[in-house]
């Protein structure tokens, strides 16, 4: 018998941002009770939990003090003191996903290094301390340009990643540890999302591709079912529960990949929560990402992976030149079109670039709902009042 539901059983959740707000709509459907840390006032999820605390989510003492209060602790963002969620464990709460999966994926270095260790595909990399050690290296010629930098921490959205062409683009990079890795010449950058409980179930969602904006950085499309062959599709998911099981992760598992020239697939990088890429799920699925992450958590059974639709996302971002309260400009216009839902997080400043919303288009042809998601992507600005 499960006493999760309408009872005092308490789900923890480190980060507030609009990832918590989705989950927090599936809690409220199973009435399930939440708290949520966050160190913004003002964050997304604020208005939907039970529970909301603020504080900082690298502190040793405030996520340690928050995990104790909670039955079963889940995250929502990567930057989190791991050190605390070890002693929870430690004395016996159930944290997921474990300490050890994300110590093993916040930082990217590391992360490239048990792929290598596991055998699982990836570009080659160079590991590298520091800034120094790669421009030494870059004079003594072990690594050749093009590359592709990428900072071993920290980065989320495109930022902490460059292309690295010439030796003077490293003057704008910021001495720290880093990864030089081979600029793969790629067809698709594809995604799957995985879903494990404790008990060991594990379920693949259909791949998806992802168009990504020049300049940003950022995913702009998300595109279900991916527009590739029966066999690349069955490569990427068997190989995304490789991943899954590599790691033993217990959630959703974002495994963001390359699909080669000669159709190989290389794991690019993973993210233990729920992803902007298994956003479409909530209208196009049977059972969306949040669910799911609820029911992996909580070691119900898993639901339905397929989907019911096709599905593309948009991703709603900040226009250049617009700082301040925000305002959706057009969102009328969009809501006309057939098979349309926006999804507005709830930051009320906007910046350039930063991540507001999305928008799904569901139809049962892929490719009219991409030729509506390019209208909705030139008609709605995201910009300030």
């Amino acid at each position: 018998m499960q006493h999760f539901f309408s009872s005092d059983f308490t789900l923890g959740i480190l980060g507030g941002g609009q990832l918590g707000k989705m989950l927090l709509y599936e809690t409220r459907k199973y009435d399930i009770k939440t708290s949520v840390l966050d160190p913004n006032i003002e964050a997304p999820c604020r208005i939907a939990c039970n529970h909301f605390e603020q504080g900082d989510l690298l502190d040793f003492e405030t996520v340690y003090n928050f995990g104790k209060k909670v039955d079963v602790l889940t995250f929502e963002i990567e930057a989190i003191n791991v050190q605390a969620l070890e002693k929870l464990e430690a004395e016996g709460k159930k944290v997921f996903p474990s300490a050890s999966t994300l110590k093993k994926i916040q930082n990217k270095g590391k992360q490239k290094l048990f792929y290598q260790e596991k055998g699982i595909p990836t570009a080659d990399f160079t590991h590298f301390n520091s800034k120094k050690a790669l421009e030494q290296a870059l004079i003594d010629k072990t690594i050749q340009l093009p590359f592709v930098w990428k900072c071993t921490e920290g980065g989320y959205d495109g930022n902490g990643v460059s292309i690295i062409r010439k030796s003077s683009d490293l003057e704008k990079l910021p001495n720290a540890e880093c990864i030089a890795e081979k600029l793969i010449d790629f067809k698709n950058e594809l995604g799957v999302i995985v879903v494990r409980n404790p008990s060991g179930e594990v379920k693949t969602y259909p791949v998806v591709e992802m168009e990504f904006h020049p300049e940003a950085n950022q995913v702009e499309y998300v595109i279900c079912p991916a527009r590739i062959s029966d066999s690349v599709t069955q490569k990427a998911r068997a190989i995304a529960k490789i991943v899954s099981e590599s790691f033993e992760h217990v959630g959703i598992l974002a495994v963001e990949m390359f699909q080669t020239k000669d159709d190989e697939i290389l794991v690019n990088e993973v993210a233990p929560r729920t992803h902007n890429s298994g956003h479409f799920t909530i209208e196009a699925s049977y059972t969306n990402q949040f669910e799911q992450h609820l029911r992996s958590v909580l070691n119900l059974p898993l639901g339905n992976t397929d989907s019911k639709v096709a599905g593309v996302m948009v991703n709603l971002v900040g226009e250049e030149g617009y700082h301040g309260n925000v305002c959706y400009q057009n969102i009328e216009d969009i809501m006309l079109l057939p098979g349309v839902t926006p999804h507005i997080y709830g930051k009320k400043e906007t910046r350039p670039f930063r991540k507001m919303g999305h928008v799904t288009i569901v139809n049962s042809n892929i490719d009219e709902a991409r030729k509506i998601a390019e209208k909705v992507k030139t008609t709605i600005k995201v910009i300030s009042s």
